[in-house]
């Protein structure tokens, strides 16, 4: 005992022990944080965050992600552009088709690159009869046909003859409907040309897509207001069929936007120029250049 407590009485003998304890202590920290983050960066890659706590009722937050594979104003120089417009929204449970521009062989090639597989599309959402959106339909159903197409009910017969030639069924679109559990359509609006809207309901509130906006922005915007009262305008996207307005219209929509109470914006497709520099002069860092190959990430909750 008095040979082992004179050991330690030797300071270097004190310290060489000493600093193996702390290296074998900071080992095993290393370990446990190793773990740690390996349980993490899983989540993260399944796009799924911790369970949080909110009113007694254990949520999940994951994410939606929108992608814009169709339009004339291009983000990734990488894609091709074209006249009309089209998006995947991806949400935790479906992946929704919004539009498929006026060409198939532009989309599909997108989507290949931006490594979207058709066949991972459960719904196709049509907002209006024109080609610049329905183009490119054919030839989606042609590598995909398991699909539910989401059409305005003022479509003419011969559309649904169409969607089921492919073995696709569709659903005829009047009113306000739910699609997913986090995507509704904004039912048949406008008189000459019916047109449906999507709203995405996320935690930072509601995003607004349009494909045309025949209807008029402002009129879609408190049309989504009614479909989802307890959540604020977050974003509005797509094309807001602008293009030729005057200053003075578009200035006065700018305000409307303002007064209505929508928080960020990301105009494309028949837009125009001139549109988006004036909401672009207005919104600041809350304006989003948005074309072809945007990409917006948001969270939403469920039990």
């Amino acid at each position: 005992m008095e040979a082992f407590i004179a050991l330690f009485r030797d300071r270097d003998y004190y310290s060489i022990v000493m600093n193996r304890i702390l290296c074998f202590r900071l080992l095993i920290a290393l370990a446990g944080l190793g773990m740690l983050v390996g349980s993490s960066c899983e989540l993260f890659q399944q796009g799924t965050k911790p369970a949080k706590e909110e009113s007694g009722t254990m949520l999940v937050e994951r994410a939606i992600t929108i992608v814009v594979v169709y339009d004339n104003y291009q983000v990734d120089s990488n894609l091709a552009t074209g006249w009309g417009f089209g998006c995947v929204i991806r949400t935790p449970t479906q992946d929704i088709l919004f539009d498929t521009g006026g060409d198939s062989s532009i989309l599909l090639s997108n989507m290949e690159k931006m490594n979207i597989d058709p066949k991972d599309i459960d719904i196709v959402v049509i907002s209006h009869i024109h080609g610049d959106h329905v183009g490119g339909l054919d030839g989606f159903l042609d590598r995909n046909a398991n699909v539910r197409v989401y059409i305005p009910a003022s479509f003419p017969d011969s559309w649904r003859d169409k969607i089921e030639s492919h073995g696709a069924e569709y659903r005829d679109v009047s009113e306000a409907t739910q699609i997913s559990d986090e995507v509704y359509t904004t039912g048949e609006m406008g008189t000459w040309i019916k047109e449906q809207s999507l709203v995405v309901d996320t935690n930072e509130g509601q995003v607004i897509i349009s494909g045309c906006a025949h209807p008029g922005v402002l009129n879609i915007a408190k049309k989504a207001r009614q479909i989802i009262p307890h959540r604020e305008l977050y974003l509005f996207m797509g094309g807001f069929h602008l293009s030729g307005s005057s200053d003075s219209e578009l200035r006065n929509i700018v305000q409307g936007f303002r007064d209505i109470g929508v928080r960020k914006v990301a105009p494309s497709h028949c837009s125009g120029d001139r549109c988006r520099e004036l909401f672009s002069e207005e919104y600041q860092e809350d304006y989003i250049e948005s074309g072809v190959g945007k990409k917006i990430v948001l969270l939403t909750s469920f039990p």
